[in-house]
């Protein structure tokens, strides 16, 4: 049975905002300098939120048979997923100091309330 395409918004929304907070708070505990960050439940829980946000939102384009070639928007935030994920890459674990990683979680945040914007205007300049 497949969900219907509200349940898979739904899902994709919540996902996205559950994503968003836990990397704040791992970044909080990064500026922290907690020891937490290195529990393997703290490095687990993301993947788990994150695939199930890329896959409802895969899904949901599948259904509605958008692709990046028909739908720029959606391109756009592929391409600022990428940004984002590379910039949270530098921000909790590749950073060498600690500005270099301050610099990236803001520029993470950055990239990720693009994608909400994208989202919501279905356009890939939503300003």
């Amino acid at each position: 049975m497949m969900p219907e395409h509200i349940t898979l918004k739904l899902i994709h929304q919540a996902s996205a905002i559950i994503s968003i907070v836990g990397f704040i708070l791992r970044g909080g505990l990064m500026l922290k300098g907690s020891g937490l960050l290195q529990q393997r439940w703290m490095r687990t829980w993301p993947h788990v939120i994150d695939t199930l946000l890329l896959a409802s939102g895969l899904w949901m384009a599948i259904s509605l048979h958008l692709h990046p070639g028909n739908s720029p928007w959606l391109g756009a935030k592929l391409v600022a997923l990428l940004i984002y994920i590379a910039f949270g890459f530098v921000a909790l674990r590749l950073g060498n100091t600690r500005r270099i990683r301050i610099t990236a979680f803001i520029a993470a945040i950055g990239c990720f309330a693009y994608i909400g914007l994208v989202a919501v205007s279905r356009s890939p300049l939503p300003w």
